[in-house]
């Protein structure tokens, strides 16, 4: 039977103690992995995903940084070094929240700048501090969480999918570049995904969203646990031969097309 095994691997989830990212943590922790546990403000849940990875018997580090600030990034960098030694897995999952979203004639500037500073900046910066270390070793793992937004191009969407859109060319350039240093760069297209926020929300309501869960092609929402579940696989040797790929985790809400 094949079995995800990431034992002995060093990853580091970026927004770990977001909704998506704290299953992140738990599932590779589970396959294995030492986890550093990245967070910017929350540092209660940080140290409580620190002590689940503890309890599921491998080493766990909280840190703490802006993603989108090289100093912070090379100062995480050199706590994780120290204490776990230098990652194997990298998993870009923060993101600045921008709410509400606005149309491209009311969105402030603001809000784009922040996007391009946590989604094409951080990736920028994770990858010259962390991927050198993979090179040397012949082998990492770089996973980016990106969106389906960036295929549906919707009303409202422009300044998050800007941010997004630029993380997804950045990241096939750099597949191609450390592709032959063993190295695979992947993005994960999360769509409107069942977390922790919607079960605290809706209780035990099946699905407050019928209409869209309906026009989904499998007929049933996306979970944090299947997004977690794709990190994991990207992050194995399983998927060894895949590299510059921007998933869909989503139900078939979005196909990319060739």
């Amino acid at each position: 039977m094949l079995q995800i095994n990431l034992t002995d691997r060093i990853a580091l989830v970026t927004g770990a103690t977001g909704y998506l990212g704290r299953v992140m943590v738990r599932k590779l922790a589970e396959c294995g992995a030492d986890i550093a546990v990245h967070y910017h403000a929350n540092a209660t849940k940080a140290d409580a995903l620190v002590n689940t990875v503890k309890a599921l018997g491998r080493r766990g580090l909280a840190v703490q940084g802006d993603v989108g600030n090289r100093e912070e990034v090379l100062a995480l960098h050199n706590m994780v070094a120290a204490e776990l030694g230098a990652p194997d897995i990298v998993v870009t999952n923060a993101v600045q929240q921008i709410n509400p979203w606005q149309t491209v004639l009311e969105e402030s500037v603001e809000d784009y700048e922040s996007q391009f500073r946590t989604c094409v900046l951080q990736n920028v910066l994770f990858a010259q501090t962390f991927v050198p270390a993979m090179q040397k070793k012949g082998w990492g793992r770089f996973i980016a969480i990106n969106t389906e937004c960036t295929m549906q191009c919707n009303p409202t969407q422009s300044a998050y999918i800007s941010g997004k859109g630029g993380q997804d060319r950045l990241l096939r350039v750099l597949a191609r570049e450390v592709g032959p240093d063993g190295i695979t760069v992947n993005q994960i297209a999360p769509g409107w995904t069942v977390t922790d926020r919607y079960r605290d929300d809706h209780g035990n309501v099946e699905d407050p969203s019928p209409a869209y869960t309906d026009a989904l092609p499998l007929r049933k929402r996306t979970t944090d646990e299947d997004i977690a579940n794709a990190v994991c696989f990207l992050a194995s040797d399983l998927a060894a031969a895949i590299t510059g790929r921007y998933l869909p985790v989503c139900s078939g809400d979005v196909m990319p097309r060739i």
